[in-house]
């Protein structure tokens, strides 16, 4: 999706991603471990074109998805898109930022990844409880939010020598099953010789935007862009 938009503009100067889970996203426990696993260590981002550490959780933003979403807080979160974006074009900062909804639990989170001890963050038991704690109140809250998923990816840069930002949306009432289309577009064009890039590369460099595109309308899923 940030190819897509990156394709369109001359230069590229910021990319921002943000993605919005609603409760478990329709995963199980494991998905809470790597969560909390993920609230231990700053992590390095490349902003202003050096790698810098942030704190995971931090920097509360506010970010207007598409419906059902809407306005909902993202934070600072350790993804791969952190380092592989840098690495397939040529920009000067990528911001990755991750939130739940309902809202609290980013409140419980930013908790968890703030007051908790370091000691206690890195013991494999404290780990387990929390993430079956955690599982178990997305048991009831998922009846009300949902177990969808939205991704925001804003694009700064120039085209015919005027500064633009293209938005791009995209939401699923599932993300498990979200998931699982994005791999299994991959693998359907890798199977039928539409992809053939041996090695090992991230999803943006191997994938161009026409077959994102065609599995993107042949499985009825739709990117929304805007220029803002």
């Amino acid at each position: 999706m940030v190819r897509q938009g990156v394709e369109q503009l001359d230069t590229v100067q910021k990319i921002h991603l943000s993605y919005v889970v609603g409760g478990s996203g329709g995963a199980g426990v494991t998905v809470m471990r790597t969560t909390f696993l993920s609230l231990q260590q700053p992590f390095e981002a490349w902003i202003e074109g050096k790698w810098q550490s942030v704190k995971p959780y931090s920097e509360r933003e506010i970010i207007e998805f598409q419906a059902p979403f809407g306005r909902t807080g993202v934070y600072w979160f350790d993804m791969p898109e952190s380092f592989t974006l840098v690495n397939s074009f040529p920009v000067e900062t990528v911001i990755t930022k991750f939130g739940s909804a309902p809202d609290f639990y980013n409140h419980l989170t930013w908790i968890v990844a703030h007051w908790f001890p370091s000691q206690l963050m890195q013991n494999i038991k404290a780990i387990e409880i929390l993430a079956h704690i955690s599982h178990r109140m997305t048991d009831i809250s998922d009846r009300f939010s949902g177990t969808g998923v939205a991704i925001r990816s804003e694009i700064t840069g120039e085209k015919e020598g005027r500064s633009v930002r293209l938005c791009s949306n995209f939401v699923h009432d599932s993300a498990a099953v979200a998931t699982g289309q994005g791999t299994g577009s991959i693998a359907q064009c890798i199977l039928s010789g539409q992809l053939v890039k041996p090695g090992v590369w991230a999803v943006e460099q191997a994938f161009n935007t026409d077959l994102f595109e065609e599995m993107m309308r042949i499985r009825n899923l739709v990117v929304n862009q805007t220029w803002l």
